[in-house]
């Protein structure tokens, strides 16, 4: 599980800062049907890949509900750690590596100033919980948590 989230969270770096908010508010609208604005994202040219069911938006949200279980706490925890660090890390590279427009590493920058992770945990459990499973089982956990996060905690 830590190899996988590991791997998982450095392959949020690239494309996931506009995608993650888009992406989950698009499956909560799907529930609602409540329709999202336009994404002003380009698509990407190649198609996602698949879903690793093992660290599938649904696993992640089922591992963390067993707030008595000490190793699923403990998995959650880190997962949703090394999701939200490595899209930090990749903000931060972008932002020193590109030219990016004015405000847009504050547009999709993560303001968590003294933000417990268990208050995180309970946000991401809370807008699973709205979106039916069978949509979190084909949505990789990353973009549900940095979706989420984004929901609660975007710099705007």
């Amino acid at each position: 599980m830590q190899h996988n989230v590991r791997y998982s969270a450095a392959r949020t770096v690239a494309g996931l800062a506009a995608a993650a908010a888009l992406s989950f508010a698009s499956l909560a609208d799907a529930q609602t049907g409540a329709q999202s604005p336009a994404p002003t994202a380009q698509p990407l040219s190649q198609a996602a890949p698949p879903v690793d069911p093992s660290f599938s938006a649904y696993s992640l949200a089922q591992t963390c509900k067993q707030k008595n279980d000490n190793v699923a706490h403990g998995q959650c925890v880190g997962a949703i750690r090394g999701i939200i660090h490595g899209y930090q890390y990749g903000v931060l590279f972008l932002g020193q590596r590109a030219s990016l427009p004015a405000n847009e590493t504050q547009r999709v920058s993560l303001c968590l100033r003294n933000t417990p992770v268990s208050s995180i945990v309970d946000e991401f459990v809370g807008d699973a919980g709205q979106v039916n499973e069978e949509s979190l089982k084909h949505t990789p956990a990353e973009v549900a948590v940095l979706g989420s996060v984004h929901m609660h905690h975007s710099c705007n």
